[in-house]
């Protein structure tokens, strides 16, 4: 009789060669329990129904297939996320485009609109921060928009999520702060082919002109939907700070700086609408 007690199956799992954290990960979520229990009571046997489960996933992890898919969520911002195969996974570096608009506009009220939401991660990690803004995420893929929606309502965070290709249809001078994490992947870039990425829509990865041309558009409409002292905010490519920052000055941004991410390389670009000289 086979022994499928926790402890035997994760040293089976071992020597397919997947990381010791995702096996655990994988266990945890075939056993519905939290990952605290795996070392607690390392005696307890899966039910055959478990370890079919979890030799599923195993497998699917061994080709590569990101954890956040198969087990549907990743946690962002302390914000538990649910994902699927319609959106990028939330990542932790993009957790600095958030710490950078927050350091920069405080409780006030104001108009937030987070560019091609995806998940909403964005935008809902700045809502659950500031309770006063008005935020709202947009995408042009319905899918997401209705991902969005779903993980607004479990986590009870009111932000509202709208189907909308950038910009289009917004007034001029409406909103003070645009945040984007857009496609800037180079169609060429070799990365495209290795990890997590292959198994993510290409729509929401790559753009065109060296990764750039999404940027391109955002910055320019967006400066004319941006209130006066309002800010774009992008998250983008740790080779594009310099032409990010060339984007933003020739789109008329002022002010334009980049944060660095938690590994120092250059992740965030930002710059400010502000007031026209008077004549």
């Amino acid at each position: 009789m086979s022994d499928h007690s926790i402890a035997s199956v994760k040293r089976q799992a071992l020597s397919q060669g997947v990381d010791p954290i995702d096996i655990d990960v994988l266990l945890a979520f075939a056993l519905q329990k939290d990952r605290t229990f795996l070392f607690t009571w390392p005696e307890t046997s899966l039910t055959p129904e478990q370890y079919s489960l979890f030799t599923d996933l195993l497998d699917r992890r061994a080709q590569g297939e990101p954890i956040a898919y198969l087990v549907g969520e990743r946690e962002f911002w302390s914000l538990t996320i649910k994902t699927d195969t319609s959106t990028l996974i939330p990542r932790p570096d993009t957790e600095v485009l958030v710490e950078t608009v927050l350091s920069h506009f405080d409780q006030q009220p104001i108009r937030c609109i987070d560019l091609g939401t995806g998940t909403g991660a964005i935008a809902l990690a700045l809502k659950s921060e500031r309770p006063n803004w008005q935020v709202t995420g947009t995408d042009r893929l319905q899918a997401a928009v209705e991902l969005a929606r779903e993980n607004a309502q479990r986590l009870k965070l009111n932000v509202d999520f709208e189907t909308r290709h950038w910009c289009a249809g917004l007034a001029p001078d409406s909103v003070q702060v645009f945040v984007s994490n857009p496609p800037y992947i180079d169609v060429a870039d070799p990365h495209l082919s290795q990890g997590d990425v292959r198994f993510e829509p290409a729509s929401a990865l790559v753009a065109g002109d060296s990764g750039l041309s999404d940027i391109q558009q955002i910055a320019v409409e967006a400066f004319v939907c941006l209130k006066e002292n309002g800010a774009l905010f992008f998250e983008h490519g740790w080779q594009q700070g310099e032409a990010v920052r060339s984007i933003l000055q020739q789109s008329g941004f002022q002010q334009v700086q980049t944060v660095v991410d938690y590994g120092g390389n250059e992740r965030v670009s930002f710059g400010f609408k502000r007031p026209s000289p008077k004549q």
